[in-house]
């Protein structure tokens, strides 16, 4: 789950605070030494005792202050108040240069380190070595004339030295913590939106999001195996997307990882790629990648792979591997759940024992496809069918010969009509036609397709004994022709189809001439307007 905004921050401040507390409480401790040390001190003169005094107790009264008073006040321009802290306190530092034995100058060491500890955590990098160069090379300056011989200069820059080392050490640490916390919070916010999503294209463009956003790549993709090729329903290069981009399946490293279901890390391909059977292919942007990783893509109903790629070599890491692997298996399973979804909800549109649309569903799609003709002045012929005499079948040879019918019939109707047109089961034996786009003489053509087929086919009942082939009556109307609406071009069908049982079966109404007189006078009609 993704935390709110003012909660993270109270968490993070919470745990800089306490990391700052430490040292604070540290440094203090060794303002305490230096103050006791000082009244139980009696040797040295009582100018640089009221010195060392005066460093010890301002230096703890300034801690205090900055803890409880004058830090947690601070709301805004808290930039300007870092640097200005890091001014202070790094001069405050430097006049424990005037102190003279060896046992303060360790002290001064340890107050550096340790208050480099807190401002690299809290002020940041360049506060922090504004506090550097103000304590460490003022505390050199005021005794170069005392040190002499390498050791000597080597021991007084070793807290510098430290100090640096501590403060890129804790920032790159906390970088790298935030980086995983912002990785962490992104994956939580990917596998919510992902997991709700039931349809392809959203998972797609929730995962195309998440891959600029976790990811400095110049390209990647999504590919789903298609028989022998991968389909690309995911890929961006260079700042476009392509679509309809297909690669092999066998040969490539995206086929590599698909065949092999093992995750592929290639960080500099200038160096050549010991790969059996692979070879480099570009695709997208006429542009070779130097890097490379692809990862797996695989459940019950998905197979494929999510890619990265960018122009510069080096430019991944065993991190963005592993994010990406992550965004891949929920991405899968995303999508395999779209797949499961598409395919209950199919089913639910179907009739179970043909395999058409069911009758509910059959008019919703007839009705959709009635609106968009109405406002692209299209037609729709409508073709509704039935199988004459069909209780003779089950009667006389049994209801899986019966059922055996049905499915050829409907089988033979999808072989005789194009893409986009589509057919339901109206009830029992009765089947309905839609084509959209088709005038009445075009319709009255796939009738008669359909009932040449029928007439042509061998049946045989399970003792293997051949039986007639079955007939079909069919009747036809067309909107808007002759009807403005699904209702009346559905009763107009219905009537013409028992108008053609009437006729003695096995008929088509009405014949082509009626066609040819509507359409001569349309023509007529759109001649005169």
């Amino acid at each position: 789950m993704k935390l709110p905004g003012f909660l993270r921050k109270s968490i993070k401040h919470q745990d800089d605070s306490g990391l700052v507390l430490l040292s604070s409480l540290a440094a203090i401790l060794i303002f305490l030494a230096i103050i006791l040390d000082v009244l139980f001190e009696n040797q040295s003169p009582i100018e640089k005792r009221l010195i060392t005094l005066s460093i010890g107790v301002g230096g703890c009264l300034y801690i205090v202050l900055q803890s409880i008073l004058i830090a947690p006040r601070i709301k805004k321009n808290r930039n300007i108040y870092f640097w200005v802290n890091a001014a202070v306190s790094g001069f405050g530092l430097s006049l424990l240069a005037l102190m003279p034995d060896d046992v303060h100058h360790i002290l001064y060491s340890i107050l550096l380190v340790l208050t480099v500890i807190s401002f690299s955590i809290i002020s940041g990098r360049g506060p922090t070595y504004l506090l550097i160069v103000l304590s460490g090379f003022t505390f050199i300056f005021v005794h170069q004339k005392s040190i002499s011989g390498f050791l000597p200069w080597t021991i007084q820059v070793i807290p510098i030295i430290a100090s640096i080392v501590i403060t890129e050490t804790i920032l790159r640490l906390r970088q790298l913590t935030q980086n995983h916390i912002r990785r962490l919070e992104m994956m939580n916010t990917f596998s919510q939106q992902i997991s709700s999503s039931l349809e392809t294209g959203q998972v797609l463009s929730i995962l195309n999001a998440a891959l600029q956003k976790a990811i400095n790549a110049d390209s990647y993709y999504v590919g789903l195996v298609d028989k022998d090729i991968i389909r690309l329903d995911l890929f961006y290069d260079d700042g476009d997307y392509f679509y309809d981009v297909k690669v092999p399946l066998t040969g490539t490293f995206s086929g590599w990882v698909i065949e092999n279901q093992k995750p592929l890390f290639l960080p500099d391909l200038r160096e050549d790629v010991q790969l059996e059977g692979t070879q480099r292919i570009t695709v997208g942007k006429n542009k070779s990648s130097l890097s490379w990783m692809g990862v797996p893509m695989k459940t019950a109903q998905v197979t494929g792979l999510s890619a990265v790629a960018s122009y510069k070599p080096n430019a991944f890491s065993q991190s963005d591997m592993e994010l990406l692997s992550n965004l891949a298996q929920h991405a899968a399973l995303a999508l395999d759940n779209t797949v499961h979804h598409k395919q209950v909800e199919e089913q639910s549109r179907l009739d179970s024992l043909t395999g058409t649309y069911n009758h509910r569903y059959f008019l919703q799609a007839l009705q959709e496809y009635i609106d968009q003709a109405s406002s692209n002045l299209q037609v729709i012929s409508l073709i509704m069918l039935d199988i004459d005499f069909f209780k003779r079948y089950n009667d006389s040879f049994g209801h899986q010969v019966g059922d055996l019918v049905l499915t050829i019939l409907c089988e033979t109707i999808q072989q005789n009509i194009k893409k986009g047109d589509f057919v339901g089961r109206w009830g029992g034996e009765e089947f309905a036609i839609a084509l959209p786009g088709a005038r009445g003489d075009e319709a009255h053509q796939v009738a008669e397709r359909v009932q040449k087929s029928m007439q042509n086919m061998i049946l045989n009942d399970p003792k293997k004994e051949k039986i007639p082939a079955p007939t079909v009556s069919q009747g036809i109307s067309v909107f808007p022709d002759e009807a403005s609406e699904i209702n009346r071009l559905i009763y107009l069908a219905d009537q013409r189809l028992y108008i053609a049982k009437e006729r003695g079966r096995n008929q088509i109404e009405p014949d082509l001439s009626h066609w040819k007189k509507i359409r001569s006078s349309k023509g007529k009609r759109d001649a005169s307007s």
